[in-house]
């Protein structure tokens, strides 16, 4: 059972709330042999610890961009502002997943930032301001990454097949915290982070692109097909 966040959306359309996700997460999940579980964001003190104890790994999917004050950083002017539910909920599942090495967690855009700000990590909030032809990461640019650390869930063959990279943001990760840099992309933005030391033991990655758009690959749908094999070991 795979534990995959979902988007609290509160707006004109939705008064009373709405959970939203697309279904290529679920999809690719189920592709992997796992059973996708998308988790209410809920304010109940406790839910993420229950969440943590049903599921047997996680997906930290994307979306806007968290609220970096609570990290310590004022927000960007552009900044578009995550649900204040979600990232309260993701703070805490991230809490109660920081010592269960026996979970398996892959993040996603989002997610892989999420991972980083809770690593004690930092944001570079808006790409356009700080480096050229931000547009290939923000209009689901398709680019090479390399693979920086030999011992990665990624490894440097999977990252040399030239499978596509779906990318869709517009902030992206400066420094990983406690986490590691493990592959780039051309013009140095940082791709995917792992949870070192324990990169060898555990499954804990951020990718920056999104891979369930990716197609079938080891670069893409292997990513999920780690992720559900990780469980298993566990």
């Amino acid at each position: 059972m795979i534990g995959i966040t979902v988007d609290h959306v509160q707006s004109e359309d939705y008064k009373h709330g709405a959970y939203q996700i697309g279904p290529f997460i679920a999809r690719s999940v189920a592709a992997a042999g796992g059973v996708p579980v998308l988790m209410a964001v809920g304010p109940a003190p406790g839910i993420a610890r229950d969440y943590v104890e049903a599921c047997h790994g996680f997906v930290l999917t994307g979306g806007l961009d968290p609220d970096t004050t609570l990290f310590g950083e004022p927000m960007h002017l552009k900044a578009r502002k995550l649900d204040p539910l979600r990232q309260s909920f993701e703070t805490a599942l991230l809490d109660a997943l920081a010592d269960r090495r026996d979970k398996p967690v892959l993040g996603i855009c989002l997610g892989m930032q999420m991972m980083a700000l809770h690593a004690g990590g930092k944001l570079n909030q808006y790409m356009p301001e700080t480096m050229d032809h931000a547009e290939v990461h923000q209009k689901g640019g398709d680019h090479a990454i390399k693979v920086t650390a030999d011992d990665s869930w990624i490894s440097a063959a999977d990252a040399e097949g030239h499978e596509p990279i779906h990318s869709s943001h517009q902030q992206a990760v400066s420094d990983p915290g406690r986490m590691r840099i493990v592959a780039t992309a051309p013009d140095g933005t940082v791709e995917a982070i792992d949870g070192k030391p324990m990169a060898a033991e555990r499954f804990y990655l951020g990718v920056q692109w999104h891979p369930e758009r990716g197609g079938d690959g080891p670069l893409n749908q292997g990513l999920f097909r780690k992720l559900v094999s990780a469980t298993r070991a566990g």
